[in-house]
């Protein structure tokens, strides 16, 4: 057996894929290929009927809010970390696109709230992600929506998930407090893409905190409210709310 013509075998069959490649890559962006990031999916643990009712559920909700007959909350947690998110973005060629990475990350629990109707984004920040912290968020509800002698009270529709922290005992017990004056709308499990606060998780990450290097929670802390807030300016349908001279 001839090993060295084995091996010149071998290798044009190599060259011959590597052109291969090489040409399809090129190809690629023409043709039936597109540059794409697979990602995680839940549907098949979902009950199918109850994502479609919850569905056609959150459209009547979404309609009510919109003509001001009641209050629609969206409710969800998530967390942002000192280390920086790295996301997608166009740069220039030979750009140097590394980003220093710090030591042990750190973590800020985000718990929020999207008020439908504004597309306000509320947002309390924590170092941990706890029944106690939720609770601390229902408090603010109280706040800045629940009944007073001074402002009538619309009907008040929270949206949660069924995570740990919205359904243990000490959680339930001050959702029944709030009873006569704040309805949960249970979300079937699996079913994230009926929240309506992951999209503003996403693009509170992404578009705000990406590609950035925190000196620890502290400073995380105080940039997350201030992404909250340039969020917050972005998303007003006041026309007026963001309104600028043109020079």
């Amino acid at each position: 057996m001839d090993l060295a013509a084995a091996g010149r075998r071998d290798r044009e069959a190599l060259r011959r894929a590597h052109l291969a490649l090489t040409a399809l890559g090129r190809v690629a962006p023409k043709g039936d290929f597109r540059w794409r990031r697979p990602r995680h999916t839940l549907k098949g643990r979902q009950d199918a009927d109850a994502v479609d009712r919850a569905g056609l559920r959150r459209k009547l909700l979404k309609a009510q809010a919109e003509a001001g007959d009641i209050v629609l909350l969206f409710g969800d947690e998530s967390e942002a970390l000192t280390h920086p998110y790295l996301a997608h973005a166009w740069a220039k060629k030979g750009a140097d696109l590394r980003i220093p990475a710090p030591g042990q990350a750190a973590k800020v629990a985000m718990l929020g709230l999207l008020d439908w109707a504004p597309r306000d984004l509320i947002v309390r920040t924590s170092r941990s992600k706890r029944s106690a912290d939720f609770i601390a968020l229902l408090d603010q509800i109280d706040t800045q929506y629940g009944p007073t002698s001074a402002r009538a009270t619309k009907p008040i529709v929270l949206v949660l998930d069924n995570g740990p922290i919205h359904t243990s005992k000490a959680t339930r017990a001050a959702l029944a407090e709030r009873a006569p004056w704040l309805t949960v709308e249970w979300l079937p499990k699996y079913a994230p893409e009926l929240n309506a606060i992951e999209e503003l998780w996403r693009d509170l990450k992404q578009h705000h905190l990406a590609h950035q290097t925190f000196a620890g929670p502290e400073t995380l802390d105080d940039a997350i409210h201030e992404a909250v807030a340039m969020l917050n300016c972005e998303r007003s349908r006041h026309p007026l709310a963001n309104h600028r001279i043109a020079a």
